[in-house]
């Protein structure tokens, strides 16, 4: 039992690392102020759509990732 919860943590937290690269910083910079023309051309509701989605897996990976391993603490003794 106690192999198969550290390979599952092990797995959420690479998915975790994953998730949380893959999302976009809060501040665009100067490439943000450049490039506001094109967002207004295609549309800001897909980066929202993404972002989000992005937000709440994040929430439920942290959410797995703190209760696995409470979970190996409580296995390995």
């Amino acid at each position: 039992m106690h192999a198969f919860v550290v390979t599952l943590l092990v797995i959420v937290s690479i998915g975790l690392i994953l998730v949380v690269l893959l999302q976009s910083g809060k501040s665009a910079g100067l490439s943000g102020a450049i490039s506001g023309g094109a967002e207004s051309l295609f549309g800001k509701q897909k980066a929202r759509g993404l972002d989000l989605v992005l937000h709440r897996i994040t929430i439920v990976l942290s959410v797995l990732f703190i209760l696995l391993a409470i979970a190996v603490s409580y296995f390995e003794v």
